[in-house]
């Protein structure tokens, strides 16, 4: 193990600073850790919530001063994370895995639900190179749309463009989001792509990468519990996620089509369902 990676592998303690609510059910927890600063955008940590459990988080914000996870509240580690308070403590360690490449030219970025937390540095970094991106932005309903707001102040400052999808049709145009990826992607030419959110939905974004032949990018999520590719929970198909990802591309993802999109891993390591 390199000594890079056992330095990130050490478990810190560290104080949340602030807490925000984003949306009713994801609240972004802030705090400062150099390592966590030092990230590169699609990297991941793993947060130790005391007493409960150590469960894999994005980062949604690296910066010298404040470092943050923005984090739904879906099951036991994630509803104790939302009961805690700023002044409480909490344990990361990390940054893990293989961020996203930052490529140049016209690039379309796809997100759906949380998947957002992982896109939210990405764009900063994009808009950082004066790259040109088409954000397309997608959710069930109007009040699970995360981070529409700084998506859209950053963009507004270049060429770039903003457009929201809701199931309900609550905010935006009414669909899903692949169904806009789809109608951009046949009258405009785009060098790259990056998504992140639901993994059916970025299957669809896989087979759009084929059809039109642009390269892409996905993060997935998966089940680690040791992230530096021992325990093998992560594993899809010949990829260990948290070594080989999260951040994979369409060359990698189209080599395990049989379960990207379809299965998940559970504890036993028996195949899920999505």
């Amino acid at each position: 193990m390199s000594a890079c990676l056992t330095a990130a592998n050490h478990l810190r303690i560290v104080k949340i600073k602030d807490i925000e609510q984003e949306t009713p059910k994801v609240k972004s927890f802030c705090f400062n850790d150099k390592l966590c600063s030092m990230a590169k955008p699609g990297q991941f940590i793993m947060v130790w919530v005391p007493d409960v459990d150590e469960v894999p988080m994005s980062l949604s914000g690296m910066d010298p001063h404040v470092c943050s996870i923005s984090v739904k509240n879906v099951g036991e580690a994630t509803k104790a994370l939302h009961q805690r308070k700023i002044g409480d403590y909490i344990g990361v360690r990390g940054p893990f895995g293989n961020g996203f490449r930052i490529v140049e030219g016209k690039v379309m970025v796809v997100g759906g639900g949380t998947g957002m937390t992982s896109l939210m540095p990405l764009v900063e970094s994009l808009f950082k190179k004066n790259v040109e991106v088409t954000f397309l932005l997608g959710a069930k309903t109007k009040n699970e749309l995360l981070f529409g707001d700084r998506i859209q102040a950053f963009l507004s400052k270049t060429k770039g463009r903003f457009e929201v999808t809701t199931e309900d049709g609550s905010s935006g145009s009414k669909g899903v989001v692949t169904d806009l990826a789809e109608k951009y992607l046949a009258r405009k030419k785009f060098e790259y792509m990056y998504t992140c959110g639901p993994e059916p939905m970025m299957y669809r974004m896989l087979l759009l990468s084929e059809r039109f032949q642009v390269p892409l990018q996905a993060s997935l999520e998966r089940l680690m519990r040791c992230a530096i590719g021992i325990c093998g929970t992560c594993v899809i198909g010949k990829f260990r996620v948290c070594r080989d990802g999260p951040v994979l591309t369409g060359e990698q993802l189209s080599e395990v089509k049989e379960e990207f999109g379809h299965f998940k891993r559970a504890f036993n390591g028996g195949k899920v369902k999505l």
